[in-house]
């Protein structure tokens, strides 16, 4: 066994010492990708069956091969030519973003894909249905709603709420049955109310503007009061240069690529930071739609532009509501700021102009307006004390944990309610 051993890494004789040093170089490259993978935590927390771990297993599998295959060096070398292209991609990039070298990195995602989306040409993403005998943590609806499939016959008789919003909505952290809609509709009285979820990701009021206008009715019902937490998609646009009304030169656009629906790189395997690299400059260089360039300045000053077009938006979608007899109840997003701090939270895409010690006032200055508008307008404010929130209610600061979703819908449940059972009994 030595001597077959010793045959293979080439140091018996006839000594092949290139051998020795494509093992070497295999060694080396794991030692790297070891130390890179403990100095930023990147294997924590990793879910069965995401593509991160794929790319540690695919990663793992090149490093193995170059060992295997070293009496071929020529093999040898592609093998290892491509697990160095795939660690200095994925784990380089990831470096060079954490010293803000980089706006943004390739390793994969570290969470299973539970939602597909597709393009769509008002909202530039929307969900699939999640397939009838899928299973996982979320699912989708008919609709395109996140949550149980409803019928025409089991809504006629309930008050429908419509809850609106973006990824604090959707809820994406938490498995079905523990998002905050769900636990609404538990407080509510499921025999008696229905809580549909219109939440998508990275929403800002200009895409929930246009869900309300034009997709808010599902299985062919109006709901009888809507609910919109809204504040912190909008909050993304601060501080661009001539900021355009429908955050067409960034955040729109920016959904293509924030949720995943461009047809190219879909057809890539997403476990291969080569093949999304070439995806992403195949997009910029044929794809209409281009990745857009931010054009602004970090700054702490209220952003006027920003708080006219938010303010625009709520009075549109108050209106929209209102001619439709729809009460509509507004809810400012809350962060747990501490531990966006201790996370070392960066809003490089985004928001890229918005730094973590700026985030607060600017969301906080979004949500007097929405209070300011609620009063103005006739419709229902909730008002979200922060204090009673601590750490463990977030899963990473922005996005509920269970037992944040939990106490998030305890907190306004009273009011959605009592506003709710009086627009149906109107």
């Amino acid at each position: 066994m030595f001597l077959w051993v010793s045959h293979h890494i080439g140091l018996a004789k006839p000594h092949r010492f290139e051998r020795t040093i494509a093992i070497l170089v295999s060694l080396a490259l794991a030692t790297v990708a070891l130390a890179v993978v403990w100095r930023y935590r990147l294997a924590l927390e990793l879910a069965p069956g995401s593509p991160r771990v794929w790319y540690f297993a695919y990663v793992a599998i090149l490093l193995g091969l170059g060992i295997v295959c070293a009496p071929w060096p020529r093999i040898t070398m592609v093998v290892l030519s491509l697990a160095a292209v795939e660690l200095g991609l994925g784990l380089g990039s990831v470096a060079l973003t954490r010293h803000d070298l980089a706006k943004s990195d390739l390793l994969p995602s570290d969470r299973p894909r539970e939602v597909i989306r597709t393009w769509h040409p008002l909202l530039q993403a929307a969900n699939v249905p999640t397939s009838a005998n899928a299973s996982g943590k979320y699912h989708v609806d008919s609709q395109g709603l996140r949550g149980r499939e409803r019928s025409p016959g089991e809504l006629r008789d309930k008050t429908v709420v419509a809850v609106f919003g973006g990824s604090t909505t959707e809820d994406l952290a938490v498995r079905d049955g523990e998002t905050w809609p769900e636990r609404l509709e538990a407080l509510l009285g499921g025999e008696r109310f229905a809580v549909l979820n219109h939440g998508v990701t990275s929403n800002s009021t200009v895409q929930i503007a246009i869900r309300t206008a034009f997709y808010q009715p599902a299985y062919g019902t109006q709901p009888d009061c809507a609910v919109y937490l809204v504040g912190g998609g909008d909050v993304a646009s601060a501080h661009f240069r001539n900021l355009d009304p429908g955050y067409a030169d960034y955040q729109t656009p920016f959904l293509i690529d924030a949720l995943e629906v461009r047809r190219v790189e879909r057809l890539l395997p997403a476990v291969s930071p080569l093949l999304r690299l070439l995806g992403r400059l195949a997009a910029f260089a044929f794809d209409t739609a281009r990745a857009p360039k931010p054009d602004g300045q970090v700054s702490a000053d209220p952003d006027p532009a920003l708080e006219a077009i938010f303010t625009r938006n709520v009075r549109t979608i108050s209106a929209i509501n209102r001619q439709r007899g729809i009460a509509t109840v507004w809810v400012g997003e809350v962060f747990d700021h501490a531990s966006l701090e201790a996370a070392n939270w960066r809003g490089s895409l985004w928001a890229p102009f918005v730094s973590l010690g700026d985030l607060r006032a600017l969301l906080s200055r979004l949500t007097g307006i929405l209070q300011r508008e609620a009063a103005a307008l006739g419709d229902t404010y909730i008002a979200i004390d922060e204090k009673q929130f601590v750490p463990a209610d977030f899963w990473d600061g922005e996005h509920f944990s269970p037992t944040g979703s939990s106490k998030f819908a305890a907190m306004i449940a009273p009011r959605v309610a009592e506003v709710c059972r009086r627009a149906k009994r109107q």
